[in-house]
Parts: C-alpha cells; structure tokens; sequence
C-alpha cells in the first residue's frame, strides 16, 4: 500500500458560509478548502448543503408473533419517480433541540402508530445522502406487542395522513427484495434484524 493510500485526512478550511434559503429546513452555501490524500490542501470549492434536524427512524417489532409494524405516507420526493408517492416506511421524527433520540422514538411512535414501546435495541446511526445533506440518522428496533395494531394516525396539526398495518416479518422482507420498499431506513433496518433476528427474539422473547 502506498503513502498517500494509508493517509487520513483531517483538515478543512471554511473560508466563508452564506444561508441560501431559510424555511422549515435550511439550504446553506460552503466556500470550503478540504486535505488531499496526496497532501496539501485543495482549491477553494464551494458546496450547497440541505441543513436539517438529526432524524429517528424506529422499526417496531414484535418478537413474539415475529411481526412488524409499518406506516404508508404521502411522501412529496417521490412524486415522478415512484409509481406511487404513498411510501412504506418506518415510524420517524426529527429530533428537537432538547430531545434525546430515544424520547423521539417513544412519542414518534404514540404520535404515527399508537404504539406503546416496551424497549429499544440500537441497530445503527448513518448519513443517509452526505453529499448533500447533513442530516443524521439513529436508528432503532422498538420492542412492541402487535395485537390490535393498526387504523389511521398522525397529528392533525402536522397535516400527517397515516395509515398504520401489521407485517409478517417475512413478508416485510420479501417487500424489501421486490422493491416495494423502497426508503433506506427501512431497507437497513429490515436488512438488520434479518441478521440479528435469532439473538433479539432470544432476548426479547
């Protein structure tokens, strides 16, 4: 392996930053200096970046049944590119300033489900598009029961039309290899307790 191939590069330079729009989220501006892997530092470049609150996204599971619980939505990005905008997703929130993420995942779920989270399991935290955006994802399993699940949620105020069903933990996979799924939290989060599946029902059960 060569030198420049071992080298980690650390430094940034912003040489200057402009807010571009300001609304429910933020679209800012970088004038930005970043190292090289061959040294140095590059030219000055400039980079608009999407700035958001941190999300939680949380996959509620019932070990027992070995089911879980999905919400469908109206989702404005996927309109042109989706047969149909109404995506099957997990629960979700955005984090405010003096939440925790576990606290986002409790009232995330009484607010878009109903559902009452006994325990939540750490599977993960990511950058779901960092070349553009700088939201950060935590993401959870949430230890539920399914019985009774289901019917319409959301906040009014919010303008939230949810619609809140019951899977087969297998059926929610196969969802996910015929592209019916189609979001990234709940592919990883699917994909995740396939792995994990055998050890949460064994502690959870």
């Amino acid at each position: 392996m060569t030198d420049f191939a071992k080298a980690i590069p650390t430094a940034v330079d912003i040489v200057r930053r402009e807010q571009c729009y300001k609304g429910f989220y933020k679209l800012d501006r970088v004038h930005l200096r970043h190292e090289l892997f061959a040294g140095g530092m590059s030219r000055e470049i400039n980079r608009e970046v999407f700035v958001r609150h941190d999300a939680v996204c949380m996959l509620p599971y019932d070990p027992q049944r070995d089911e879980v619980v999905l919400i469908e939505q109206f989702r404005v990005g996927a309109m042109g590119k989706a047969d149909n905008p109404w995506l099957v997703e997990l629960v979700a929130g955005l984090i405010d300033k003096d939440e925790q993420p576990e606290e986002v995942a409790h009232r995330e779920a009484q607010e878009e489900a109903g559902l009452d989270i006994k325990a939540l399991w750490p599977m993960t935290k990511y950058f779901p598009s960092p070349g553009g955006s700088n939201e950060f994802v935590h993401l959870y399993l949430g230890r539920c029961s399914t019985e009774g699940v289901g019917g319409l949620h959301g906040l009014e105020e919010e303008a939230e039309d949810i619609r809140v069903t019951v899977w087969a933990f297998e059926d929610a996979l196969q969802a996910v290899r015929d592209g019916r799924i189609a979001n990234a939290a709940s592919i990883i989060a699917l994909q995740w307790l396939a792995l994990n599946r055998a050890e949460v029902r064994g502690l959870w059960s």
